[in-house]
């Protein structure tokens, strides 16, 4: 963030301002590797913060009580709801500061605020520092034992033993017991180490029904942004103020940050009353009802796309936006409705998500876990960026016009919404597989020995636990 500040705020590092109606001038070589350079710190930096900052937070409760249960369940609730709030903030706040006071200074403070968050991190180091500078007479011990040096260590998670599942058995040859030598670590594996290989198996196919979800909630952020641009944005027929297209998303945010004190207070405890379960649904339940959301919000925005093409064509227009195109007097407060499912169907889909890959994968990998959310949301982006190409080569050469041109009222990005609503059912049908065959961890049969006839002996040989 830093170097990102000083690309705004030293002139030589940016290229002079534009002249109207000249064009601007491109940066140099330079100033272009200097800008980049920022954007790869930026991703090592949060490369290391997103996937353990969570995992970090949860392990601070203890799984083995209720009350330990019930702190990391609303966790993983208020975690997103603060990670909500803070991009709210951002997109509103931080650039406005940016827009209309200086780049520099929008820059400036989230950069101030990551190294008021480091100060913070490391202060807990001097309390080692303190603590060794008053004993620095002391001779350090030759042979540290444990009767040498304090060597307490609090109670924090272990790796839960896990029972042996049904599945996958033939990764259970890794730990049958045979003649040969035990102590090879290639030659023999314990039931946990092959569980916990299974608890990975497992999670694959649910974590890529999450791809295609990430896919159509993308489409809110980009053609949601163009649909407003095209769309009645004043507060009132009589005014001029017009809100920022890219505003608009702040309601799936104003969504997100009612919905989740309201399901995670009221809706979690009468469901918990009702079905008896722990947090009342299933994770797997509340990833199936996010997919749903999904669905009815690619519905809802071809037929609310459909209405504002209609208004466009038979009413007078606003203007011409940006990009070329009337501006429909449709009202864009008609793309609320939209929004707001994005925000329900990421309440349920994507906590559900970062709670189910912490819980399920092995205890030794939970920051791997983390890292695999947001690799399914880069590897989707990708995926949409290929997606929107495609549907640009298909149908630029059809009848009925390319579906995404700039010009919205020209194209049929309605048909584009319900084409991803159709992929969204059909990508729901596979989550109900892999739903129903998915194994919890920790469902398994919880067997000390599971025999298994082996080939080399005669006799039986069991599975090392």
């Amino acid at each position: 963030m830093l170097v990102l500040m000083l690309t705004a705020a030293i002139p030589v590092l940016h290229p002079p301002k534009c002249v109207p109606g000249q064009p601007c001038s491109k940066p140099t070589a330079g100033q272009f590797t200097f800008l980049i350079s920022s954007f790869i710190f930026l991703v090592i930096g949060a490369g290391g913060i997103r996937p353990c900052n969570l995992t970090f937070g949860a392990d601070q409760f203890n799984p083995k009580t209720e009350s330990g249960r019930k702190g990391t369940n609303s966790f993983f609730n208020w975690y997103y709801f603060t990670y909500t709030f803070a991009v709210m903030v951002s997109v509103t706040g931080i650039v406005y500061v940016q827009s209309d006071v200086s780049w520099a200074i929008g820059l400036g403070i989230p950069a101030f605020l990551m190294f008021l968050s480091c100060a913070v991190f490391f202060w807990g180091t001097k309390m080692v520092l303190v603590a060794a500078s008053r004993k620095r007479t002391l001779k350090s011990p030759e042979n540290p034992h444990v009767d040498e040096l304090f060597n307490y260590l609090p109670a924090k998670s272990l790796n839960s033993k896990l029972g042996h599942t049904t599945q996958f058995k033939c990764l259970d040859k890794a730990a049958i017991v045979t003649g040969r030598s035990p102590k090879q670590p290639w030659r023999l594996c314990s039931v946990q180490q092959v569980e916990e290989v299974k608890c990975v198996v497992r999670i694959i196919p649910v974590w890529s029904t999450a791809i295609l979800f990430h896919i159509a909630i993308m489409q809110q952020q980009t053609y949601g942004v163009f649909q407003a641009l095209q769309s009645d944005r004043r507060l009132s027929t009589s005014g001029t103020f017009r809100v920022p297209a890219a505003t608009y998303i702040i309601f799936t945010m104003l969504a997100l940050t009612i919905w989740i004190p309201v399901y995670d207070r009221i809706i979690v405890p009468y469901l918990e009353k009702v079905t008896g379960k722990e947090g009342g649904i299933t994770m797997l339940q509340r990833m199936g009802i996010g997919l749903i959301l999904g669905i009815f919000c690619m519905i809802v925005s071809g037929l609310v796309e459909e209405y504002r093409k209609h208004i466009a064509a038979t009413k007078p227009g606003l203007g011409i936006a940006p990009k070329g195109g009337t501006i429909s007097s449709m009202s864009a407060m008609w793309l609320v409705p939209q929004l707001v499912l994005t925000g329900l169907a990421e309440g349920f889909n994507y906590i559900a998500q970062v709670e189910f890959f912490y819980k399920q994968f092995p205890e030794g990998m939970r920051s791997v876990a983390q890292a695999c959310f947001f690799a399914g949301n880069a590897l989707a982006s990708y995926l949409s960026g290929f997606l929107v190409s495609l549907v640009h080569h298909i149908t630029k050469g059809s009848k009925r016009g390319d579906w995404l041109p700039d010009d919205l009222n020209e194209g049929k990005l309605d048909y584009f919404y319900f084409m991803l609503a159709g992929l969204g059912v059909l990508n729901l049908g596979y989550f109900l597989v892999c739903a129903r065959w998915y194994t919890y961890k920790g469902d398994g049969e919880g067997l000390g020995e599971v025999e298994i006839t082996g080939k080399e002996d005669t006799k039986n040989v069991h599975l090392a636990v």
